[in-house]
């Protein structure tokens, strides 16, 4: 079986709060598939993005399942946030 990171990871989440989460901490927001690990979660946002993770966070919400992603140092939440379109 082949690994699509597009099955893994649906859209990103934008709101006020997570802007400035891209912005002071670089991380990004994403909704993800619900039985998605942390480790396909990072393996996805690292071959669609060409970033390394430091960190994936995930919570349950009424939207789906989020996944906050930090970035390794050295690497732009906000550049990535730029080829999304959130800017």
């Amino acid at each position: 079986m082949t690994f699509d990171p597009y099955e893994i990871i649906l859209k990103p989440y934008v709101t006020e709060k997570t802007l400035l989460m891209l912005e002071r901490e670089n991380k990004l927001t994403f909704i993800v598939r619900r039985s998605a690990t942390k480790r396909e979660i990072k393996a996805a946002v690292e071959r669609l993005f060409e970033v390394e993770v430091d960190q994936v966070n995930t919570i349950i919400s009424k939207y789906g399942k989020k996944a906050i992603v930090k970035l390794k140092e050295g690497y732009s939440a906000e550049e990535v946030g730029m080829r999304l379109g959130i800017f």
